[in-house]
């Protein structure tokens, strides 16, 4: 029997739930072209970082013995991966959450592995890392980590997802940025490059902010795509007037991730150069059975937790989660992430993973996976138009990270402060991922602390066999580094 707010409605509307999870088709196209917009980045980032480290031989990936000889095939491969998989997730989970190769874990990949052993098996080890993830996931074990969680701990996660976005929209922007000898002064980070802002960039961000932001107090629809839009024109008068040129050619001044200028060439033939580029069991030969193990590991427990994390997050965002705090269709979700990391391995540009940017799009009214659809159709529609991603600076992009990150701070009223045993916990997960700029590390620290309260107070007994053994695996997790000396 069909419920009141099925009744009348198209397949298409049922399939999706889109009136059921009070959205509509609109919301979520819109908020599909969002969420692309805000992660568009990584087809023209996720090259600069593979294609330009060099294996152990030497090579570049897709690339021979050229230093970026493979980036055009690298971009290729993250659009097409990024593309089906998060249609994938739109059509098996019906979940709001994209997918694309992992920021961090490509530079793993790039500086950590592929120094140790050629591309083709680092590439393996990343497959190896998915498939060993799928199958934690069809035995049931990752979901049952899931459900061990305690609750309020679930909350701090998606607040200090939260905090760490709006850290990522402020650092793309250049409105936060490193500060250069940083080695020797006591402060990391500044504002902009030199303690104030300079360049029109960050102006051109600042702008796109206010913009959003009174966009979304005047509850205009399409507050985020409205702001991304203009703010895009914005960038590319300012540009066209000013010439301003790439950051890291310039220097402080230019345009962080990507110059807003039309391409000299609009579209390029795909070039599918790094596909099946991987060997499966190579690492294991080339670097020796123990280093490989770790490093599947370590690939292993960040993406266990991180995509636990942003689907929480995500779910709490757009009001799917239970009152157990689990968004709907789990362990479909899971299934897809794994299938992810396996096929960006098999892909040849890293492992895919949820991103969080997925917020955004959650935040102009995606409820449903059907913007998951519309995000990865324009992945797979972006492959031969490669050079259009160009034309949105991430400084036009971000704003709409910095909002999504304020109303996910909201949630914070939802932990029990004067709990030390869950407040404790829930502060280092919050403050950890955006000063560790890591979401599995701040998971990592709350889940020991919590497990470390328990047990100093006497309440062994309120925790969950599950969280004794995911704490345990995040004190190797931190000590893997004197622990690889050790054991090579």
């Amino acid at each position: 029997m069909s419920s009141p707010a099925t009744t009348g409605t198209s397949a298409f509307d049922r399939f999706f739930k889109i009136t059921d999870r009070g959205s509509t088709v609109g919301r979520e196209i819109r908020g599909g072209v969002v969420t692309f917009f805000t992660m568009a980045y990584i087809v023209v980032l996720n090259p600069l970082i593979l294609g330009y480290a060099p294996d152990i031989d030497g090579n570049f990936l897709g690339g021979g013995a050229e230093a970026g000889g493979g980036v055009v095939a690298i971009a290729v491969g993250t659009a097409l991966v990024a593309g089906a998989l998060t249609i994938l997730m739109g059509i098996v989970a019906n979940f709001p959450l994209a997918l694309a190769t992992g920021l961090g874990l490509n530079a793993f990949v790039a500086f950590a592995i592929a120094s140790q052993m050629t591309w083709a098996d680092a590439m393996g080890l990343v497959v190896i890392e998915g498939i060993v993830i799928l199958v934690l996931v069809l035995t049931g074990f990752r979901t049952a980590v899931f459900h061990a969680i305690p609750a309020q701990l679930k909350v701090a996660i998606s607040v200090g997802i939260g905090l760490f976005i709006a850290l990522i929209g402020f650092v793309d922007a250049g409105f936060v940025q490193r500060i250069p000898d940083a080695a020797n002064t006591v402060v990391p980070v500044q504002l902009g490059s030199t303690g104030q802002l300079s360049g029109w960039p960050v102006l051109v961000f600042a702008f796109g902010l206010l913009l959003v932001i009174a966009l979304w107090a005047l509850k205009v629809r399409g507050a985020i795509l409205i702001s991304i839009i203009v703010t895009t024109i914005v960038a590319l008068v300012v540009e066209w007037i000013g010439d301003l040129g790439a950051a890291a050619v310039v220097g402080p001044g230019g345009w962080s991730l990507g110059v807003p200028e039309p391409p000299d060439d609009w579209i390029v033939a795909p070039d599918f150069g790094t596909l099946g580029e991987f060997s499966l069991l190579g690492s294991f030969e080339e670097a020796g059975v123990v280093t490989a193990l770790l490093l599947v590991f370590t690939l292993l427990l960040a993406d266990f937790f991180d995509t636990m994390g942003t689907m929480t997050a995500i779910g709490a965002e757009a009001g799917l989660l239970d009152e157990e705090g689990k968004p709907p269709h789990t362990e479909r979700i899971l299934i897809v992430d794994s299938l992810a990391a396996a096929a960006g391995g098999a892909a040849g540009v890293s492992s895919n993973t949820s991103y969080i940017e997925s917020a955004a799009g959650v935040g102009e009214g995606a409820r449903t996976g059907l913007a998951s659809v519309v995000t990865g159709v324009l992945f797979l529609l972006v492959i031969p138009l490669t050079p259009l991603v160009r034309l949105i600076p991430s400084e036009a992009a971000v704003p709409a990270l910095v909002l999504v990150g304020f109303l996910m701070m909201q949630q914070v009223r939802g932990i029990d402060w004067d709990d030390v045993e869950i407040a404790i916990p829930a502060f280092l997960t919050i403050v950890l991922m955006p000063f560790t700029y890591s979401i599995t590390v701040g998971i990592g620290a709350g889940f020991i602390a919590y497990v470390f309260l328990k047990l100093v107070r006497g309440k062994v007994g309120e925790v969950h066999p599950l969280l004794w053994i995911v704490a345990a695996a995040f004190v190797l997790y931190f000590a893997i580094d004197p622990l690889t000396d050790w054991l090579t």
